[in-house]
């Protein structure tokens, strides 16, 4: 066993863990941790915990100490220089004609790196974008291009449900997203219909399809025949979410009635659409 703590650098970015080096670190903390890129703040989402050796990857980076005010105090200078940064660049780029979009600029907590986050619509040579900025703040710089569902990540906002973005608000990582489950969920194709604020597919698509696969096992296709207590038909709708079915009797003089898949026997289910190789 090896005893760990959960760190979170951003609110809702993976949970990383860290040896407490002999701190008490109760939820909530923000701590000082030495990472891949020096040292940063994160905060402790899982307190004090032991774990089994085999669920770590060694050696553990640790913590180096609890918050200060001095640290804080380093936190809102590094603030400003970010705001100071995003300008600069932003006339750098303009100078030298560069087809990309700055979204974010942040400064490591040693002040050892900016980092310069960016979207473009192709591959961009910022070679010589990197010298200027060097040339400027004398430290590391990196320039890292984002897609636009990490740029709405970022930023954050309002989806068309009224709540914050799902990738904002809890999502550690974005799940693969396809046309095929806005399909299985009988939603209008329409791409304003199915589509994010990032112009991507909405990720609660993902979040519902396990259910619409359940769902689907015991709901009977459309054109499959089936056995009612009114007589043989063939189901002409199916509502997977109400589990109501429209059959169309054999007598097609009959009229359609609407009856809960729970009373329904398939005798022949329905041939499922081929697929073009």
């Amino acid at each position: 066993m090896v005893e760990i703590v959960g760190i979170r650098f951003q609110n809702s970015g993976k949970v990383y863990y860290f040896a407490p080096n002999g701190l008490h670190l109760t939820y909530g903390m923000k701590v000082i941790v030495e990472t891949a890129k020096g040292q940063e703040i994160g905060i402790v989402v899982m307190p004090n915990k032991n774990i089994d050796s085999e669920q770590v990857v060694s050696p553990l980076k640790q913590v180096v100490r609890i918050m200060t005010e001095e640290d804080e105090h380093r936190l809102e200078q590094n603030r400003q220089k970010e705001k100071t940064a995003y300008q600069v660049c932003e006339q750098k780029i303009a100078q030298r004609g560069l087809k990309m979009n700055l979204v974010d600029v942040s400064c490591t907590f040693d002040n050892s790196k900016l980092l310069f986050y960016f979207t473009a619509d192709n591959r961009v040579d910022f070679r010589e974008l990197v010298k200027d900025l060097a040339s400027v703040f004398r430290m590391r710089i990196e320039l890292r291009q984002i897609g636009v569902r990490d740029k709405a990540k970022m930023f954050g906002g309002l989806g068309v449900c009224g709540r914050e973005f799902c990738c904002r608000e809890y999502l550690a990582d974005f799940q693969p997203v396809s046309i095929k489950m806005a399909k299985e969920q009988g939603l209008s194709l329409n791409p304003t219909k199915i589509s994010g604020t990032c112009g991507r597919l909405m990720c609660c698509l993902k979040h519902e399809q396990a259910d619409y696969e359940e769902l689907q096992k015991i709901t009977p296709r459309i054109g499959a025949y089936v056995r009612t207590p009114q007589g043989r038909g063939r189901v002409e709708d199916a509502n997977l979410i109400t589990g109501k079915l429209r059959i169309r009797p054999e007598n097609e003089d009959d009229v359609p009635y609407i009856i809960d898949r729970s009373e329904v026997e398939v005798l022949k289910p329905a041939r499922r659409p081929e697929t073009r190789k």
